[in-house]
C-alpha cells in the first residue's frame, strides 16, 4: 500500500526568512497548511500543523488511532516535496501501531487533491519513505 509521496511544486515555497524556519533549509509549513485545508473541504479533518526538527505534519485520527502526515521539502530544496503517513503507536515501546487500512480515506484524499491541482507534477508514489 502506498503511503509516501513525492513530488515538484512551486506553490508551497516558503515566504517568510531562513531564519523564522524550524531549521535550516527544512520547509513544509505552507504545504501542511495547504493540505489541512484541501482535506477538510473533502471531509477529511485534521489538526493544524505542527513542527518538528525535520518538517511539519497534521494528525489525523480514527477511533483510537492516531496518523501523521508528515510534509517536507526534499534535499534543501523549495520545489521538491515528500509527504507521508507516520502510523502512530499506541503502546510504549512503538508497539501497537494504528493500522494503514484505517487511514484509506485520508490517503484517497490526499491522491485526489495532489492529482487535481495544476501546480504539482512528477507526483510519484511508494510504498514507504524513499
Amino acid at each position: 500500500m502506498d503511503t509516501c509521496v513525492d513530488f515538484e511544486s512551486e506553490l508551497f515555497t516558503p515566504f517568510l526568512s531562513e531564519e523564522s524556519q524550524v531549521n535550516p533549509h527544512v520547509y513544509g509549513a505552507e504545504l501542511a497548511w495547504w493540505l489541512s485545508r484541501e482535506l477538510a473541504s473533502e471531509g477529511v479533518e485534521t489538526t493544524y500543523p505542527n513542527n518538528e526538527d525535520w518538517g511539519w505534519f497534521i494528525e489525523y485520527f480514527v477511533d483510537d488511532n492516531e496518523y501523521w502526515l508528515c510534509c517536507g521539502n526534499i534535499d534543501d530544496s523549495n520545489n521538491r516535496w515528500r509527504v507521508y503517513l507516520n502510523c502512530k503507536a499506541k503502546g510504549m515501546f512503538g508497539r501497537n501501531k494504528a493500522p494503514v487500512a484505517s487511514a484509506m480515506p485520508l490517503l484517497g484524499a490526499l491522491k485526489s487533491i495532489l492529482e487535481r491541482c495544476e501546480g504539482i507534477s512528477n507526483i510519484v508514489w511508494s510504498k514507504e519513505i524513499a
